[in-house]
């Protein structure tokens, strides 16, 4: 009986091993960063080149966090930036994530940038759920 009871136990933790952590899933926490002088070139740089008139960007609160997704160092951005339209005319406050890559040159990628509800509440959400809480009353404090 001593036996069997044995052979039970080696076999029920036979199929207990341990496991490499899977890396980070996009929607997993980033951990916090400062927006260093660097980060905020590369940011404001990568956004100036997508709006009408870059000269006009006026960047609102904008919260960064790096984390590593299937083994690429990456760090995530989230803000609001408000710039003219080329007439002049004001073109609005737009919400945006963006990501930048170190590893690889520190390139720049725009995730989504847009001045619609449903573009705020999704970068909102999102980086929220990031563990970059972020909302439209932010607007108002620029860099």
């Amino acid at each position: 009986m001593r036996t069997t009871v044995q052979l039970l136990l080696v076999a029920s933790l036979y199929g207990c091993v341990a496991t490499t952590p899977r890396p980070d899933a996009g929607d997993q926490l980033v951990d916090p960063i400062p927006f260093s002088l660097a980060l905020e070139e590369i940011v404001t740089t990568g956004i100036r080149q997508r709006l009408p008139d870059p000269a006009s960007a006026r960047f609102g609160r904008t919260l960064a966090g790096e984390r590593t997704l299937n083994g690429r160092k990456e760090i995530v951005v989230c803000g609001f930036v408000n710039s003219k339209d080329p007439p002049g005319g004001s073109g609005g406050d737009q919400a945006f994530i963006a990501k930048i890559y170190p590893d690889s040159g520190s390139s720049f990628e725009l995730v989504t940038m847009g001045s619609a509800s449903e573009t705020r509440r999704l970068v909102a959400r999102t980086c929220s759920a990031a563990g970059m809480p972020i909302s439209d009353s932010d607007l108002n404090t620029q860099l």
